[in-house]
């Protein structure tokens, strides 16, 4: 068992885990600040974060994984991270999240549609591109824009930075042809802006009004986009000028 504390998102919490791997896996957001709240992984919250799984697999008529535990006990402080910094207007939103000149730009689609493909073509096109996140970030909706967090919860590649920066857009992909984008109003985003955030059973109306602030303060965008290099140029300069 290791106890630590790390911080995400501005949230504090100290962190009881099963696992000593999973400090390290933390290791980026790890601080010496007074804890706010405390999160203890318990067996039972593995058993809830694997059957959770299982049936999102289900739902998206994917094939059922069974994952291990040191995955499943990072999934389980991630929701208590989720929950804690929800009522702090924040959603852990499902995207990958790259950011240039001072702003961030999120890509989000449907699971095996290429965003960490798109932002890697941007890190590859533009020179001083670094991801925020490429998994998991958190948004914060403030009256004066959207800010990304960095989080630990970074997919596959474990590309994240521990930064914050103010996000200028999202842009929903798709596979195309060709590389054409356009903007979109916040009543075509939702369905998929609902689908792609961290919804809590007993906040749902929270999470609901906070997806529509969301949606109401930052530029939105459809793209069908290609695997080029080019496509990155054309996503940022149409995202870039909004």
């Amino acid at each position: 068992m290791a106890v630590f504390t790390m911080k995400v998102a501005g949230a504090v919490a100290e962190v009881h885990s099963l696992f000593d791997s999973t400090r390290d896996y933390c290791n980026a957001y790890l601080t010496e600040e007074a804890p706010e709240f405390t999160i203890t992984v318990t067996p039972e919250n593995l058993a809830f974060e694997q059957a959770d799984l299982l049936a999102e697999a289900k739902a998206e008529g994917m094939k059922p994984r069974r994952f291990t535990d040191p995955f499943l006990e990072r999934a389980a402080i991630q929701r208590a991270f989720a929950d804690f910094l929800l009522n702090r207007n924040i959603l852990l939103f499902h995207g990958s999240t790259v950011a240039l000149d001072g702003y961030a730009y999120l890509f989000t689609a449907k699971c095996g549609t290429g965003k960490s493909t798109h932002t890697r073509l941007w890190r590859e096109v533009f020179p001083g591109a670094q991801m925020v996140n490429d998994d998991k970030p958190f948004l914060e909706i403030t009256e004066d824009g959207v800010i990304a967090h960095g989080s630990p919860w970074s997919g596959k590649h474990g590309l994240s930075e521990n930064i914050s920066v103010p996000l200028k857009g999202i842009c929903i992909l798709h596979r195309g042809p060709e590389n054409k984008i356009r903007p979109i109003s916040p009543e075509e985003a939702m369905e998929m802006l609902l689908a792609q955030g961290y919804c809590p059973a007993e906040s749902r109306e929270k999470f609901q009004a906070l997806t529509q602030a969301l949606a109401n303060t930052i530029s939105l965008w459809s793209m069908e986009c290609t695997k080029d290099p080019a496509a990155a140029k054309v996503s940022q300069q149409s995202m870039s000028h909004a």
